[in-house]
């Protein structure tokens, strides 16, 4: 892999994100006044966004983890593996799934229909990033950061082949850059 990281180009600065997931916890917190849901996050990518989601929060909660695989590289191999489910019971729970990123939509819809065999009270997603156009599912996405592009994208947990989660922003990856 030749290096990529002297070609990313910042579309999310580290303060843009954090006013953002500032905002989205104020409107988790309004939503679940009262109530004690369950934060789901899609490891790997969702843990920086979901610790940063949940000290944005005023409520009570629970977390738990989930993690799965769809990607190799850039590329989305069109199956989803399940790596780690999660370990709470979930019956009669209002549950929150938190992703990293939503495009395809084959994650979420796999992650969604698995909960709800579960029998929650409620079920929200949340996600930092959603590229609008790609996804083939009929549910809403309740909480979105930012609508972005077409474009692949790192940092802020998002990785490259398990690398550059640790950027501070987001960037994305020229597509003459790498495959």
């Amino acid at each position: 892999m030749k290096d990529i990281t002297k070609n990313l180009i910042q579309m999310y600065s580290s303060r843009q994100i954090r006013n953002r997931v500032l905002e989205l916890g104020k409107d988790i917190s309004e939503k679940y006044t009262n109530r004690n849901p369950i934060f789901i996050g899609v490891l790997n990518g969702s843990f920086i966004f979901l610790a940063d989601l949940l000290r944005s929060t005023n409520i009570d909660c629970e977390i738990d983890f989930v993690k799965v695989r769809s990607y190799s590289g850039k590329k989305s191999s069109g199956t989803i593996q399940l790596l780690k489910d999660i370990s709470s019971d979930i019956k009669d729970r209002d549950v929150v799934i938190v992703e990293d990123i939503i495009d395809t939509g084959l994650t979420i819809k796999f992650l969604r229909d698995r909960i709800i065999g579960a029998s929650p009270e409620s079920i929200a997603i949340a996600t930092l990033l959603y590229k609008p156009g790609i996804g083939n599912f009929d549910f809403p996405i309740d909480f979105i950061g930012f609508e972005i592009p077409h474009e692949y994208v790192v940092g802020y947990g998002l990785d490259y082949n398990q690398k550059l989660r640790h950027l501070d922003g987001i960037y994305y990856i020229p597509n003459d850059s790498n495959n």
